[in-house]
């Protein structure tokens, strides 16, 4: 598999030439159903509780029997606070230490995350660089050199994460970069384009391999 490389400085997308790359991992099957399970459970796994609903414990209620035992003819009833009760607490709350996490396991995630990329590959949406590195953490630097490569909306991906690239993306809604180990299903699928250091393309296929 050949991926395109393309020049730091700007310029035509493809003119740099091209880089080899691993059939396994940039050139593997289409499989949307395990893509589709690998974006849910890493959503799911990043979801918070912030629910909160009261028992019957913990609702503002008298404890005191609404009517007696017997001979009125209505129901038995204990307390007002009961579940059945209009205003009774709920039979089973939500609470903020509810776990929404989905486990996908190593084999999965590995074969998930090749075929993302390998789907890029074949949309045109994967481009590699030499290195992408700033001298000094502007983000008007960030955007003029995305800018000039040719992109608008764009994930860049690092093998080294340094503070001038961090700092300098923090602010740019349309670019975001991140390192290798940061690389995960969610943000692949969201950019309609991706940058690749040459040595980040090494390091996923050791990761995914």
């Amino acid at each position: 598999m050949e991926l395109k490389l393309i020049s730091e400085k700007g310029g035509d997308k493809g003119s740099a030439g091209t880089v080899a790359a691993k059939d396994e991992i940039f050139a593997r099957d289409f499989n949307e159903a395990l893509i589709h399970q690998l974006v849910v459970a890493y959503e799911a796994n990043a979801r918070l509780g912030t629910r909160k609903q009261k028992d019957r414990g913990e609702v503002r209620h008298s404890t005191k029997k609404p009517w007696r035992q017997k001979g009125t003819g209505r129901a038995r009833a204990g307390m007002t606070s009961s579940p059945l009760w209009r205003g009774g607490g709920k039979i089973f709350p939500n609470t903020p230490e509810e776990n929404f996490s989905q486990k996908v396991n190593r084999r999965m995630y590995r074969a998930g995350m090749a075929s993302i990329l390998s789907q890029l590959v074949r949309e045109d949406r994967i481009r590699v660089v030499d290195e992408f590195k700033l001298p000094h953490p502007k983000t008007k630097l960030l955007a003029q050199k995305v800018k000039a490569m040719g992109f608008d909306e764009v994930l860049v991906i690092t093998d080294e994460m340094d503070s001038n690239l961090s700092l300098s993306s923090r602010n740019l809604h349309n670019v975001e970069v991140i390192g290798v180990r940061e690389a995960n299903p969610v943000a692949l699928v969201r950019y309609p384009n991706v940058l690749l250091t040459k040595k980040a393309v090494a390091r996923f296929e050791e990761m995914f391999k």
